[in-house]
């Protein structure tokens, strides 16, 4: 039976019910949506959650430093500072905009063959297209259309470090990398989200489409929606329609 890394927090909100009980195990998992969807908000919760409840957990973010980390998690009611502090979170910024030349470019490389941040129970890397469009070696076979050459070997690291039950969260922005990119990660992922916003009236509705959740701990609904507020962290919203 698998097991799963609960999101925690149960006393706070419905996330871990409403996702099924936590990821499982050795799982990749893909969450999928363009900028401003909630991406990021989603794995902060989850990532929080999971070390509230002694998971260790790699963060590593493409948009934010330490400090703006920090900040970010403060703002939402989810204080990281122990979490950092006794090692239950290893947080890392990655530099996507250096121009330098060399391996301070191979990011995917870099971030394959970093030993510390795989030694966390889950890591999750926000955004992963963000590494890959600033990847020398992704950069080059674009314009040839062989993409999906680089992907795979990314798959192939991903499947190897997820067979000592590591789970591996991904998001990516669908509107930055083509689908001939993505159509490899899609196809490999354990479980897949997809995120939706909607505007009404001066409301944005945010819904996380369950495309595969393989392994499930607990029933999970299709569609999931959700909001961030500052002071509160992201919430589970329950939605009737007419």
């Amino acid at each position: 039976m698998v097991e799963h890394y609960s999101l925690g927090l149960t006393d706070r909100d419905r996330v871990d019910t409403a996702f099924g009980g936590g990821l499982p195990e050795g799982s990749v998992v893909l969450i999928e949506g363009e900028d401003g969807a909630g991406k990021s908000a989603l794995c902060q919760r989850f990532s929080y959650g999971m070390a509230e409840e002694g998971t260790r957990v790699t963060y590593i973010s493409t948009e934010l430093e330490s400090w703006e980390f920090v900040q970010q998690m403060h703002s939402l009611s989810y204080d990281v500072v122990d979490h950092l502090l006794g090692e239950r979170t290893l947080f890392l910024h990655a530099d996507v905009d250096t121009h330098d030349e060399g391996e301070s470019r191979q990011l995917l490389a870099r971030f394959a063959g970093a030993k510390t941040l795989w030694k966390a129970d889950v890591i999750y890397v926000d955004t992963l297209t963000a590494l890959l469009r600033n990847d020398p070696n992704y950069e080059a076979t674009v314009a040839s259309g062989d993409e999906d050459h680089v992907i795979q070997r990314l798959v192939s690291l991903l499947q190897q470090r997820t067979l000592t039950d590591r789970t591996i969260v991904l998001t990516a922005d669908p509107t930055s990398v083509s689908d001939d990119a993505l159509r490899p990660l899609r196809n490999v992922a354990n479980v897949y989200f997809e995120l939706e916003t909607k505007s009404v009236g001066q409301e944005i509705r945010r819904n996380v489409r369950v495309r595969r959740f393989q392994n499930m701990n607990s029933p999970v609904d299709d569609s999931i929606g959700f909001s961030v507020q500052q002071g509160r962290g992201l919430s589970i919203v329950s939605r009737t329609v007419a």
